[in-house]
């Protein structure tokens, strides 16, 4: 067992690449306002482009099977690794006696360098991975019932939000990181089940456990703006009140999704 977890910690965390990671404006891939603002603006361009008109062909769910399962088995476990990798580097890379390092960085003295950022860079690249989930939904032929606004602003913002985590050597974002990660295990697990033809009974726990997250984060924020009012300051204090007001549109509109689709329905079974 410990020379599993040896060999984990090298791979996750020890590895030169991961270790001397750096975050450096306008050096690191992906490292600019301009990659940023290209990225968010192609994504949202071609979506309302092909939703609105017939450019694409449609297939049939059947036909898209194979290609949705492996996207969806690929960031089921891209999101376990980023859950985990982020996990043991934060661990790692906390100063000692400090146990609020995950949740309130020093501000004016952290660098968005080693294994805890590096795994922030993954998340961030890995939001950009998941514009396939719109892609697949353009190609399916009830493309126009299930691409939602919520589906377009989330993983659109959500670029966004992931970019200032690096950008301003944001506050609380390993504890954003592996919640999200951990919600998105299963998330893409249920999704890469209905791709196999295989209907799961916690449908609803996906959409539970999205909106459980968005109130936590809230609760932990609470404790950050303790430490950052009361202490010497946190950094990346403005990409959390982005990152906050993000995460109150996304727990409205969850809320609102869950609402229609659930409640409603449990009441017309208590009508029947």
């Amino acid at each position: 067992m410990g020379t599993l977890y040896t060999a984990v910690h090298y791979w996750l965390v020890d590895h030169p690449t991961i270790s001397q990671y750096e975050w450096i404006a306008g050096q690191t891939s992906g490292a600019s306002p301009l990659f940023l603002t290209i990225t968010v603006l192609v994504y949202l361009t071609l979506t309302l482009t092909f939703h609105h008109f017939p450019l694409l062909p449609t297939f049939p769910a059947a036909a898209l099977r194979l290609i949705t399962a492996i996207h969806n088995l690929i960031l089921c476990l891209l999101s376990f690794l980023m859950a985990l990798g982020c996990t043991l580097s934060t661990l790692h890379q906390m100063p000692p006696n400090d146990p609020t390092w995950p949740i309130c960085f020093p501000a004016g003295r952290t660098l968005p360098n080693g294994p805890t950022f590096f795994w922030a860079h993954v998340f961030y690249y890995s939001k950009i991975l998941e514009f396939i989930d719109t892609l697949l939904i353009l190609l399916s032929e009830s493309r126009s019932r299930r691409l939602s606004f919520l589906h377009v602003y989330h993983h659109a913002v959500v670029v966004v939000m992931c970019y200032l985590w690096l950008a301003t050597a944001q506050s609380l974002f390993p504890v954003a990181l592996v919640t999200n990660a951990s919600v998105h295990v299963v998330m893409y697990a249920y999704y890469l089940l209905c791709a196999l033809g295989i209907r799961p009974w916690w449908k609803r726990l996906v959409t539970d456990f999205q909106i459980i997250q968005f109130v936590f984060s809230f609760l932990i924020s609470g404790l950050m703006l303790y430490y950052h009012f009361t202490g010497s300051g946190c950094s990346g204090i403005w990409g959390w009140c982005f990152n906050a007001v993000f995460n109150a549109s996304l727990l409205a509109l969850f809320v609102d999704f869950h609402l229609k689709n659930y409640a409603k329905k449990k009441n017309k079974e208590k009508r029947l």
